[in-house]
């Protein structure tokens, strides 16, 4: 399974989202990380890229947000705790578990 974490250049959260997915595939030997700068409006446009940070599991939006606009903005995420700039590690877990079973 290949991750991919999104970000542009000066987003304040993709780093927090990295940091949980290197945790996540520290325990998974099955998984591959990697990033991808998303560094023009119209390269937001062509990925389809809707903030920063974004995670892709095997190419597909682990969490969409259909309602946002393609750009260089910075994503929010609801949490238990409320709003953040990432999911949970806990929620990360539980979304790529979930995506692999509904793949099988």
């Amino acid at each position: 399974m290949e991750i991919t974490v999104q970000y542009f250049d000066g987003c304040p959260n993709w780093e927090t989202m990295a940091e949980r997915i290197a945790v996540i595939a520290a325990e998974r030997s099955d998984l591959t990380v990697k990033q991808q700068l998303v560094s023009s409006q119209a390269d937001a446009e062509a990925l389809d890229f809707r903030g920063s940070p974004t995670l892709l599991v095997d190419g597909a939006v682990l969490f969409p947000a259909p309602d946002g606009p393609p750009g260089l903005s910075c994503r929010v995420y609801l949490t238990p705790e409320g709003l953040a700039g990432s999911p949970t590690l806990d929620q990360l877990r539980d979304a790529i578990a979930h995506t692999e079973a509904a793949a099988q």
